[in-house]
């Protein structure tokens, strides 16, 4: 990838972008494709007068025909959410408050993470698989009919896992086939997605387990370690984050998109590896800055007060910022901090920091860091709701004595202290003025604020009678690369 700093502005301006282009659905597919008439009884059974639908990216090709069919046969006003802040997996509840929309349809490809402000109804895209292909690929992959496996897959497969249930299942008595379920009352679904609410007692009550909307029971006293798993879908997201979960689990996939089965043989070592060194460079930071990557997935206002008094027990300064979609540029702004941690749901917090300047970690991997008591093991949690006082992977913060002994850090081999000396950090919070001098630069302050002494420029200051008053004048017409008036060379 290029420097997007070094290129010049030329380039800039004359530069092709490939766009891929997203052919709309028949018109005869339409309705059957998005299930209109199902979402339209979903709407007129409630009585929504307001209804907002999300659709990713490669399906806004669609959005205007469907949200007109759905106008004409509800009389309920439709917007459209096109383009969503944070990733399309996750339902946009912050945009669709904007219109006051009284629910949510999302479309699409979805990581279930549980909303909580409004009633929302998922529609999944039916994409094609060959179910017969699937069944010889599986066969294939585990010729003993014996094989304790459990069976994930895309949430746009789920239409196909019926048949698949009837073709396997009585050859592999062993064969567990997960169910997606939705956690909240006002969740809904087509008939494919279950409520947690719904699942009995009786049911809970014996060994399960419920993890990225995902729900299976074990039928054995086996533990999920020693299943192995078969994935149908793509490659992407969602496939790393079930690896990264069971990454004591071996892994075999079906792309349903090429008909080709395999083992995974991603080096998932590897993989951890490269997060654990995130995490000692996040032992060795001293200012951090929290990314909010969601404004959709409950509770993710209770992480922030938890991962600050982590950091803050841990000797670090922290900053906090809301930016959107995340890209080079925009966290390369912020050169004085030193790693950020990711709030985000499951699939979009495992980001590959490898082309930006600072590493990204997730809100687990900062409480290895900063939580003696929290030790990196096997456990490897990427839905940070599980963190959380309650959650099954909470661990207490440890108190400030715990934090006591010095370690050596393994990337630079220098000495670190883990702790601020309490009697100094309580000074430091006991004025939150920052003291500057007479040319309003930062004086005495943190490292962040030292890093920003030392900029060229800084904002936008009054500077009263020092800016001599001018009449105002015609600007240049045209571009920077080629003004009109300075002609072709």
């Amino acid at each position: 990838m290029a420097d997007p700093f070094s290129t010049s502005s030329e380039d800039v301006i004359q530069r092709l972008i490939d766009v891929p282009l997203n052919i709309a659905t028949a018109p005869d597919k339409l309705r059957e494709f998005y299930q209109i008439s199902e979402t339209c009884d979903f709407i007129i059974k409630h009585s929504y007068k307001k209804v907002a639908l999300q659709f990713p990216d490669n399906l806004l090709v669609d959005s205007v025909a469907v949200a007109a069919d759905i106008e004409r046969n509800t009389k309920a006003k439709v917007y459209i959410l096109g383009d969503t802040s944070y990733g399309s997996c996750c339902v946009d509840e912050v945009a669709a408050e904007h219109v006051a929309a009284d629910c949510i349809v999302h479309y699409g490809s979805s990581c279930l993470s549980p909303s909580k402000r409004l009633p929302l109804m998922y529609v999944f895209e039916k994409r094609p698989i060959n179910v017969e292909k699937c069944v010889t690929v599986f066969k294939e992959l585990y010729p003993d009919s014996q094989s304790h496996i459990i069976l994930l897959y895309d949430v746009n497969y789920v239409h196909a896992i019926g048949d698949l249930r009837t073709a396997l299942q009585t050859e592999y008595p062993n064969l567990i086939i997960s169910e997606l379920v939705c956690e909240g009352e006002t969740c809904y679904s087509h008939t494919h997605v279950k409520c947690r609410e719904s699942i009995s007692s009786d049911q809970e009550n014996n060994q399960f387990v419920y993890k990225f909307g995902r729900l299976f029971f074990l039928k054995s006293e086996l533990s999920v370690k020693e299943y192995s798993i078969f994935y149908i879908g793509q490659e992407g997201a969602t496939l790393t984050n079930f690896m990264m979960t069971w990454n004591r689990c071996t892994f075999c996939s079906f792309d349903p998109s090429t008909g080709t089965g395999r083992t995974e043989s991603v080096k998932i070592n590897r993989a951890l590896m490269k997060r654990y060194y995130s995490i000692e460079r996040a032992k060795d930071a001293g200012v951090v800055g929290i990314l909010v990557g969601t404004l959709g997935v409950a509770d993710y206002l209770s992480i922030i007060p938890q991962l600050k008094e982590a950091i803050h027990k841990a000797g670090k300064k922290c900053y906090m910022f809301a930016m959107g979609k995340l890209n080079v540029p925009k966290l390369a702004n912020f050169l004085e901090i030193d790693i950020f941690v990711l709030i985000a749901c499951p699939e979009n917090s495992l980001l590959d920091s490898s082309e930006f300047y600072k590493p990204i970690v997730t809100p687990f991997e900062m409480e290895v860091a900063c939580n003696p008591k929290r030790e990196w093991s096997e456990e490897y949690v990427t839905d940070f709701r599980h963190l959380l006082p309650g959650g099954q992977s909470h661990v207490p913060l440890a108190e400030l004595q715990d934090f006591s002994e010095a370690d050596v850090s393994l990337i630079s081999g220098d000495l670190r202290r883990q702790c601020l000396d309490p009697e100094s950090d309580q000074a430091s919070e006991s004025s939150s003025l920052v003291l500057r001098n007479q040319t309003m630069t930062v004086a005495n302050t943190n490292s962040a604020a030292s890093f920003l002494s030392g900029r060229s420029w800084q904002g936008l200051e009054k500077k009263l009678g020092e800016t001599p008053v001018v009449k105002a004048v015609e600007g240049r017409r045209g571009i920077a690369i080629a003004y009109e008036e300075e002609g072709t060379s």
